[in-house]
């Protein structure tokens, strides 16, 4: 009966994933709180924890970020990543990843990424290189930086699940950032020759013939910045930075009493996200004179609010399964971690955080779904830690806003979505990605904690 009780619900789960996934945006979290009613007053399971920390996290952060890019924060740093890129444009299938990569870590929003991409297809036209090989890396890039940014919902969330079970956010980031660029490196060296020369490519000539490619829009780089702009961006960075050296070394954080032990007890990095947000979102709306009433008009800042939504209805959602479910999937799914059952136990998980990446488009919602799953059934958290990567499944499917947002930049025709779904041209970039940066990630896992 109980495991009857759990397919059911597990059912109920997927189905509301499906009908968000429908939806999109905000439409996630609406039906993850529908999930949430029927499986309270339909099965009269009691509710999860909601995902309180990381929505908080999620709205701090967003806010910081809303008011810089009033300040023209966001602008500013677009336009020194489009210098660095036209600097060196031979080099852009390389350059042009690690600008969008870096931008995200420092934002902790992918959103960043969009005023990136006339600057890279520009570059890349220009050159006469395929923008195909420097947008689909770039996009892939985008995401990933949410998982190696220290402000981000995804990590927020990341650090929420394994932060009790010993991994602190210093050692994740000790994880994800060389798996990461591992990944990506290999991702750009892969796509540096893939498809065919523009001159030599149907479709662009095509598009020529018809008069379809129009000259290169104008970028950020060309814009008249404000003032503020560099002192809003300094602010908001250096706030990051503080948060790594508070996530990477204990011993700074305040201490606010001690257990039954005696031990000290810190605040938590959590708390500390939160409260920095807060302060740098102040320090701009002082220093730059930013009016309150243009912070809400921001790109991100809607962006961001409806990403909050969506992560805490998917993501209360999956808490109440499992909390529900916990000692069935527990004894069900041991063996599998058990001896020589491990591979296959992360195997699994691997397969089924992607899996659920592909169908939510959010590396947040699926952490929040799967992780505690993997930890119930055993899986240690430094190797749930190194498996983080398989969170980048959300590309497998052409359905997030960044890749539509990236083949419509592309006026060459050279990025598509694909015709039979999965051969779409993120698909091969993201695929390198994950395979290397899990192989480096469960390794380093075991040398990092």
């Amino acid at each position: 009966m109980d495991v009857v009780a759990l397919v059911a619900q597990l059912l109920v789960v997927i189905a509301a994933i499906f009908m968000g996934t429908r939806t999109s945006g905000i439409g996630l979290g609406v039906w993850g709180l529908v999930g949430v009613a029927v499986l309270v007053f339909g099965f009269r399971v009691a509710p999860g924890n909601a995902p309180v920390d990381a929505v908080f996290i999620v709205i701090t952060v967003i806010t910081a970020a809303s008011v810089m890019q009033a300040a023209g924060g966001i602008d500013w740093m677009v336009s020194v990543a489009a210098k660095v890129i036209t600097r060196r444009p031979k080099s852009v299938v390389f350059l042009a990843p690690a600008m969008s990569f870096l931008f995200t870590v420092g934002a902790g929003t992918g959103n960043i990424f969009y005023p990136l991409l006339p600057v890279i297809y520009d570059v890349s036209y220009q050159q006469r290189i395929r923008p195909e090989r420097a947008l689909s890396v770039s996009a892939v890039a985008s995401q990933v930086g949410i998982l190696c940014s220290p402000v981000s919902a995804a990590t927020a969330s990341m650090i929420v699940l394994i932060g009790p079970e010993g991994v602190d956010l210093g050692q994740l980031l000790l994880i994800m950032w060389p798996a990461s660029i591992v990944g990506l490196g290999l991702a750009a060296l892969v796509m540096l020759k893939h498809g065919k020369e523009l001159d030599d490519d149907p479709e662009f000539q095509r598009r020529v013939a018809e008069h379809l490619v129009k000259p290169p829009v104008e970028v950020a780089s060309t814009k008249e910045l404000p003032k503020t702009a560099v002192r809003s961006a300094s602010i908001f960075l250096i706030g990051v930075g503080v948060i790594v050296l508070f996530g990477l070394f204990e011993g700074l954080r305040p201490v606010v009493g001690t257990d039954d032990a005696g031990e000290p007890i810190r605040v938590s990095v959590t708390i500390i996200i939160e409260v920095i947000m807060g302060v740098i979102a102040a320090l701009i709306f002082v220093t730059c004179k930013v009016k309150a009433p243009d912070v809400p008009k921001q790109s991100t800042f809607p962006a961001g609010i409806v990403g909050a939504i969506a992560l805490f209805g998917i993501a209360w959602l999956a808490n109440t399964f499992v909390a529900a479910n916990q000692e069935l999937i527990v004894s069900g799914l041991g063996a599998l971690v058990s001896g020589s059952s491990a591979f296959w136990g992360a195997l699994l998980f691997a397969l089924a955080l992607a899996a659920v990446a592909m169908l939510t488009t959010s590396q947040s919602s699926a952490t929040n779904a799967i992780v505690p799953i993997g930890l119930a059934i055993g899986l240690p958290a430094p190797l749930i830690a190194g498996l983080w990567p398989s969170a980048m499944g959300m590309y497998i499917l052409p359905a997030n806003g960044s890749q539509v947002a990236t083949v419509a930049f592309d006026q060459t025709g050279s990025t598509k979505m694909g015709r039979f779904v999965f051969d779409h041209s993120f698909q091969l970039p993201n695929l390198v990605y994950m395979g290397a940066a899990i192989i480096v990630g469960v390794l380093l896992s075991f040398v990092v904690l």
